[in-house]
């Protein structure tokens, strides 16, 4: 496993698992396989519904003596809606059956966002959260928490793949040394990323798949990715990737996709509307 070490000096995975549309029960195997496997860093949310499902995923493997609670990463999201919840964070440690997590995220610039990250800041002072993030802040919502913040994000999740690294906004955060999580990694099951020439081309020469090399792809990067699956071969092999290394050249290659293909185009009314329903948004 290769990590990446955050501007308060916290290292994190690159290489994780998401639980994104995943449901309980598939949950705590698939946390539970992941961490036999050897992943250290599990990503859930509250919207997710299945917080609880993740730390009995984490507890059975803890139980059996596979893993330490120190040794892993976890990170999870309050919602728009209970952003102002001054027990929100409790009430998310209580249902992952924790004292602490390694990672608590803003999940969207809805509502009164700020209000929510002054409660994620309480938080990490009072080391119930090793380290912040903010998830899908883009434009103006993205300036005012910069801006109006205390601590800096750590982290900020974002949708990125070769068809999306978002530049521009890493550019933007990189003075804070904020550090880009992704979500669908590989396009949100788009068969067409996979049939991608350039993916193809280097499948065959490390005798990898596609998907495997798009995920090595993002690592190095540096992008932090969570790919999420309920099928434990395909956990299996999306943890398969770090026994080789792209070429620059390969690297600047798969670059020329950059630009072409978002798969989340939620305006800020529907992100308002999915926050509202208490909904994730389906992305």
């Amino acid at each position: 496993m290769e990590y990446v070490t955050l501007s308060n000096g916290v290292k994190i995975p690159l290489l994780g698992i998401g639980t994104f549309l995943i449901s309980p029960d598939d949950t705590i195997n698939s946390v539970y396989s992941a961490i036999k496997m050897g992943y250290r860093l599990i990503d859930t949310a509250n919207a997710y519904m299945n917080e609880e499902a993740v730390g009995k995923g984490v507890k059975r493997a803890i139980d059996e003596g596979i893993i330490k609670r120190e040794e892993l990463f976890i990170s999870t999201k309050l919602w728009p809606t209970i952003y102002e919840n001054v027990s929100a964070v409790e009430d998310t440690l209580k249902r992952l059956d924790m004292d602490y997590v390694n990672l608590l995220f803003v999940h969207q610039p809805a509502g009164n966002y700020m209000a929510g990250y002054r409660q994620l800041e309480k938080a990490y002072k009072c080391g119930k959260a090793k380290s912040l993030g903010i998830s899908n802040f883009y434009g103006e919502e993205l300036e005012t928490l910069l801006k109006e913040s205390e601590i800096k994000p750590h982290v900020m999740q974002l949708e990125a793949h070769p068809y999306c690294t978002e530049k521009d906004v890493r550019d933007r955060v990189k003075e804070y040394g904020t550090v880009l999580m992704g979500w669908y990694p590989l396009g949100h099951g788009d068969p067409g990323i996979m049939k991608e020439e350039v993916f193809v081309k280097l499948a065959d020469k490390y005798c990898k798949s596609s998907a495997q090399i798009i995920l090595r792809w993002a690592t190095q990067m540096n992008f932090i990715t969570i790919p999420g699956s309920k099928n434990t071969d395909h956990i299996r092999d999306n943890g398969d990737i770090f026994d080789f290394t792209l070429t620059d050249e390969e690297m600047t290659e798969i670059a020329k996709l950059d630009g072409t293909k978002k798969y989340y185009n939620a305006t800020r009314e529907e992100v308002a509307k999915y926050a509202a329903m208490h909904l994730p948004f389906e992305r």
